[in-house]
């Protein structure tokens, strides 16, 4: 099982890269760089890759929205070639309060787009000359659209890797079937490995029926806030305003997939006032009513045997890579969290 780390878009960035190689010599497998409304996460990326040797990088996410698949394909292969060989592209649709609101783009069919880039990207690292004749995407611009001067272009430049691993983020049942069929990886959040089979069974089932052999197993990659010890309940507590952000503030009524997540678990209350209190402003309200329950499961916090335990239930559920947020008191103390994880991992 891989260990991961995720980074805060929000800060901190330098001082975390600062530490990585420790966290590199300390077992870590993979570092996922998000891309919300912050700085871009390709830049970051390539800071990463030339201070650090053997950490697997990905993205975590990249929109489908904000860039045209071939330039996701590009950067891929240009992130792949700076790290030699240790990139890997990790798509989501976030969702239409980013898109619309800080892109300006109409948040339209994340389904079939996520789809289509996936096939573009492919096509471009293999260095086929690009043609794509989609419902959403057309290469070259067909007759009648633009000068009428685009040709079917190929890569420059030879990929390290002529695939390079693609995970899709995604929790809604078709999104879900589509990461199982065409990704190497699939990212859910807020993962319960108790409920997964009746959340996400029937999905993953489907899209496996439909995958292809070359790309391997899927690689489940399950989140979780990381602390080990008899006395660390309260860092529970640090997953309330994410939880809730979420949960609460992710979409508007009826359009917000986090919290249909949380209905589904069968927190159906609680989903809907932690919503109501987020959007009215009452962040800290909302955060109060989320679920201890659910920050107990999605988490690797308590003693050594409560950790091994929720190691073992995400290894039954199909978890293959584990991305944890360590919370200790200093970095040494974060180093050694990291060191403990692989150990009951392994």
């Amino acid at each position: 099982m891989r260990i991961g780390m995720a980074l805060n878009y929000a800060g901190g960035f330098k001082e975390t890269v600062a530490e990585l190689a420790d966290y590199e010599r300390a077992g870590l497998d993979i570092v996922f760089v998000a891309e919300a409304y912050s700085f871009d996460a390709v830049s970051q990326m390539g800071y990463i890759a030339a201070r650090t040797e053997r950490l697997q990088i990905a993205s975590g996410i990249l929109p489908i929205y904000s860039r045209t698949p071939a330039l996701l394909a590009m950067t891929a292969a240009g992130m792949d070639y700076v790290s030699d060989g240790r990139f890997v592209l990790g798509l989501g649709a976030s969702g239409p309060q980013v898109i619309e609101g800080f892109h300006g783009v109409p948040y339209t069919a994340p389904l079939g787009r996520t789809r289509e880039v996936i096939e573009i990207c492919r096509k471009v690292w293999r260095r086929e000359r690009l043609t794509h004749d989609g419902k959403y995407y057309q290469l070259p611009l067909p007759e009648g659209e633009g000068t009428g001067l685009g040709k079917p272009l190929k890569l420059i430049n030879h990929p390290v890797r002529p695939r390079i691993p693609i995970v899709v983020a995604a929790i809604g049942p078709k999104n879900v079937e589509l990461a199982a069929e065409l990704a190497e990886g699939w990212e859910p959040i807020f993962y319960v490995p108790e409920k997964a089979a009746d959340v996400w069974g029937a999905s993953l089932a489907a899209g496996k029926a439909k995958r292809d052999a070359e790309l391997g197993e899927l690689d489940v990659v399950a989140q979780a806030t990381l602390a080990i010890g008899d006395d660390v309940s309260g860092f529970l507590e640090f997953g309330r305003p994410m939880a809730a952000l979420y949960i609460g503030g992710m979409g508007a009524k009826g359009r917000n997939f986090y919290n249909d997540l949380a209905r589904r678990y069968g927190y159906d209350k609680e989903a809907e006032q932690i919503q109501d209190l987020y959007l009215e402003g009452k962040k800290d309200e909302a955060a109060a009513l989320v679920p201890m329950e659910l920050l107990e499961k999605m988490s690797l916090v308590g003693s050594e045997g409560f950790v091994r335990d929720r190691i073992a239930a995400m290894k039954e559920s199909g978890v293959t890579t584990i991305n944890v947020n360590p919370i200790a008191g200093s970095h040494e103390e974060r180093l050694k969290l990291i060191e403990k994880i692989k150990d009951l991992a392994a």
